[in-house]
C-alpha cells in the first residue's frame, strides 16, 4: 500500500501535468490525456527508493534527484541549477564568474568541451574543444549530473583542481592541473593585422558585445588608416545571448532576416530581422569558425553565409542550434530548459549539423622556408635601370606585416588575410595609372 506522503505525491504530480498546457492551449483530447500509468509508476519506484534503499534519504532530496534526471534526459543543455548555480550563470552572461572559464555539455554521460574561454585557466591549460571529461579531482564523472560536475569545477581563486581528459588521437587520458581564477571575459578585442586590414576577435556573446563590437567597428573606420578588410574571429566562441548576436550580426547586414526561432509555444517562435545600415559600407569581411564556434557564434555565421555578406573560413562549427530559457522557480532555483531551435534566413537548421565553411582551412603547422640568396636581374653587372615609375613607389608600402611567427601560430588567419588581400588587388583591375 501506499504511504500517505506517496499518495500524495501521485496528487500533486496529476495536478502539474493539467497546469503544464498553461501557456498554450492543447488542441486534442490526445494531447491531453494524463499518462496516469506512468505517473503511478513513479509514486511506486520513489516510496521503493524512501522505504528499501540501503540509505536513508530525505524525500526533498528525492524529488530533486527526480527533476535532475527529468531534464537530463531531454538534452545535453536542458539542466536544473541550484540557486547558487543560477546567481552564476546570469553574472556569466555579464562577463565575471568563478571558476576555470569552460563552455560544456553533457554527452553519453561524460561532460563534452564546447569550448575554452580565452585567457582563462582553460585555455591555458591546452584544454580543446571536443575534449571528453572522465575524471575531476580522481572523481568519475560518468553518472554525474551536468550540474554537480560545473560545481566541482568551481571553487575559491587560488584553489587547484585537477581533470583527466579524453582526447581523439591522443595515446590516452591526459591529465591537467588548473589553477581557479575569477574570470573577467573580454567579449570584443581588435586590432590592425597590416596597414589596411583588420582583426576583431569576440570570445563570448555577452550582454554587451553588441555595443562593444560597434565601438570597436567604429573606431576601425574612423581610423586614419584606410580599412579594406576585416577578420572576424569567432573561434572557440561558445555562444551566449541571442540578442548580442542579433546585433553583431545586424552590424553587416542591411536588410532581412538575421535568424527566427521554431518551438512548440507562441513566446517561443520570433523573428529577428536587420536594421537598415552596414557600418562596414560592404568592406570585404571574412568569419573564422570552428568546431568550438557554438549557438549565437553559428547564427552570426549563418546568417552573413545566407546574404552573401562575407566569407565563412575554417572548420565545420559545433552545431548547437537550440535556444536555452531561464526559467526561475518560486524558491530561487531555476531551470535552464531548451524551448526553441534556430534557423538561418535560408532555412536552415544548425541543430547537430554545424555550419560549413565556404573555404575549409584546417588548423596547420606550416613555418616559412628559410631565405636563400637567388640571383635576379638586380644583381647582374652593367644591368639596365627599370625608368621612372610613381606606380612602382606607391606599391611598396609599410605596414604590420604577419611575421613568419604568426604564420606558423595561425595558418587560418593567415590565410584569412591573404583572401582580403586578394579581393582588394582584384578590385583595383580596371584602376589603371593614367598620364
Amino acid at each position: 500500500m501506499m504511504t500517505l506522503a506517496t499518495r500524495f505525491l501521485y496528487f500533486t504530480l496529476a495536478t502539474l501535468s493539467f497546469s503544464a498546457y498553461a501557456e498554450e492551449p492543447v488542441s486534442t483530447d490526445e494531447t491531453a490525456r494524463l499518462p496516469l500509468a506512468e505517473l503511478q509508476l513513479f509514486a511506486q519506484v520513489f516510496e521503493q527508493i524512501r522505504s528499501s534503499y540501503v540509505e536513508e534519504i530525505d524525500d526533498k532530496k528525492l524529488l530533486e534527484n527526480a527533476i535532475v534526471g527529468l531534464l537530463a534526459e531531454l538534452d545535453p543543455h536542458s539542466t536544473f541549477l541550484k540557486a547558487d548555480s543560477f546567481d552564476q550563470m546570469q553574472e556569466q552572461t555579464k562577463g565575471e564568474f568563478g571558476g576555470i572559464g569552460i563552455e560544456v555539455g553533457m554527452e553519453d554521460g561524460f561532460v563534452k568541451v564546447i569550448s575554452p574561454i580565452d585567457d582563462t585557466p582553460a585555455s591555458q591549460a591546452g584544454i580543446q574543444p571536443g575534449d571528453i571529461i572522465i575524471k575531476i579531482d580522481d572523481q568519475a564523472v560518468q553518472g554525474m549530473s551536468l550540474e554537480d560536475a560545473i560545481d566541482m569545477m568551481r571553487g575559491d581563486r587560488g584553489s587547484s583542481l585537477t581533470l583527466t581528459i579524453a582526447r581523439e588521437n591522443s595515446e590516452g587520458p591526459l591529465d591537467l592541473t588548473l589553477i581557479r581564477d575569477t574570470i573577467s571575459v573580454k567579449s570584443v578585442r581588435h586590432r590592425w593585422l597590416d596597414s589596411e586590414f583588420a582583426y576583431v576577435r569576440i570570445a563570448q556573446f555577452q550582454s554587451k558585445t553588441g555595443e562593444e563590437f560597434k565601438e570597436s567597428l567604429n573606431e576601425l573606420t574612423n581610423s586614419s588608416k584606410p580599412l579594406k578588410g576585416l577578420v572576424l574571429d569567432l573561434r572557440n566562441n561558445p555562444g551566449g545571448l541571442l540578442s548580442a548576436s542579433v546585433e553583431v550580426a545586424d552590424a553587416f547586414i542591411d536588410e532581412g532576416l538575421i535568424v527566427y526561432t521554431e518551438g512548440r509555444t507562441r513566446s517561443s517562435k520570433h523573428k529577428y530581422s536587420a536594421t537598415p545600415g552596414d557600418i562596414l559600407k560592404d568592406i570585404p569581411l571574412v568569419v573564422l569558425i570552428n568546431g568550438g564556434s557554438a549557438s549565437a557564434s553559428e547564427i552570426v555565421a549563418g546568417a552573413i553565409q545566407d546574404h552573401r555578406r562575407g566569407v565563412i573560413m575554417g572548420t565545420n562549427s559545433f552545431g548547437k542550434g537550440s535556444v536555452q530559457t531561464l526559467l526561475p522557480l518560486e524558491d530561487g532555483r531555476a531551470i535552464k530548459l531548451t524551448t526553441a531551435r534556430y534557423f538561418t534566413p535560408s532555412g536552415r537548421s544548425i541543430q547537430a549539423l554545424s555550419i560549413t565553411p565556404d573555404i575549409t582551412i584546417e588548423r596547420a603547422e606550416i613555418r616559412a622556408i628559410e631565405h636563400i640568396f637567388e640571383v635576379r636581374e638586380a644583381n647582374l653587372n652593367k644591368h639596365l635601370g627599370g625608368g621612372e615609375s610613381s606606380s612602382a613607389s606607391s606599391q611598396n608600402k609599410e605596414g604590420e606585416n604577419i611575421t613568419g611567427k604568426q604564420i606558423t601560430s595561425d595558418n587560418q588567419l593567415y590565410e584569412a588575410l591573404n583572401l582580403l588581400k586578394g579581393i582588394d588587388i582584384l578590385s583595383k583591375k580596371n584602376e589603371l595609372p593614367v598620364d
